[in-house]
């Protein structure tokens, strides 16, 4: 079984999360479980204060570093886990991190809010994680999708065959999917996904998935593992 522990202010946000569809079920299977600490409980002032104004000013108020400590000490087994800040300012998530992250017994994951942590925090997690390059109110969106992007990870959880021919799993963008009806409002389902030629199927999917990734996340083409035939279809494609 993986522990994920959150170390939050807003513990309600994570309800509907755990308590539904792929994490709930994983939860109920004995495959993950999931436990929400409000590092508020562990202010040392009486008004339950954890934040404060930052040195050298600016805007906004700092969320100290002691109740987060406080809190992480309170955790049974820590030395063995994996301890992950969410941060803007953190090292981007890819699905190869969430990869890594899968193979771990514990993670710990700490959320930021207001202008931030005071920065001697760094002292007591292992890596700071960023779900992209804008800036969220506060950290709590991101655990939800560390928490996701694992969980489904997890052998047992889904399906194999799902994880193998979604996005990123080879660097490339998924092919597009349909579904009944063949025909709706005058647009067709692609004849080739009707034929049950199982092998002009693949090849079609294959060279729907290098049209996008090209189009949308050319980058990614960079790092993928390109076949001449992969090429050819990209070739042919832009000369179109």
């Amino acid at each position: 079984m993986m522990r994920f522990t959150i170390l939050t202010l807003f513990p309600e946000m994570f309800e509907g999360v755990i308590n539904q569809s792929i994490i709930k079920r994983a939860r109920e299977k004995g495959l993950i479980e999931i436990n929400l600490i409000n590092y508020r409980d562990f202010a040392t002032n009486k008004h339950g204060q954890v934040d404060d104004y930052a040195y050298g000013g600016g805007a906004g108020m700092v969320i100290s570093v002691e109740p987060i400590h406080l809190a992480l000490t309170s955790i049974s087994g820590l030395d063995k886990a994996k301890k992950i800040l969410t941060s803007a300012s953190g090292y981007p998530l890819t699905q190869k991190k969430l990869n890594e992250l899968k193979n771990e017994e514990h993670l710990v994951i700490v959320c930021g809010h207001y202008e931030g942590i005071d920065n001697r925090i760094t002292h007591y997690i292992d890596e700071e994680i960023s779900v992209g390059d804008y800036v969220l109110t506060g950290g709590e969106i991101p655990a939800m999708v560390l928490l996701d992007g694992v969980t489904r990870l997890i052998p047992g959880v889904i399906s194999e065959e799902s994880i193998e021919n979604e996005s990123f799993s080879d660097e490339l963008l998924e092919y597009p999917q349909y579904t009944r009806p063949p025909v709706y409002d005058g647009h067709e389902v692609p004849e080739i996904l009707l034929s049950g030629h199982h092998a002009n199927i693949k090849k079609w999917q294959r060279a729907e998935a290098l049209k996008k990734t090209k189009k949308v996340r050319p980058d990614l083409l960079e790092k993928a593992a390109l076949t001449p035939e992969d090429y050819a279809v990209l070739r042919g494609w832009e000369e179109k």
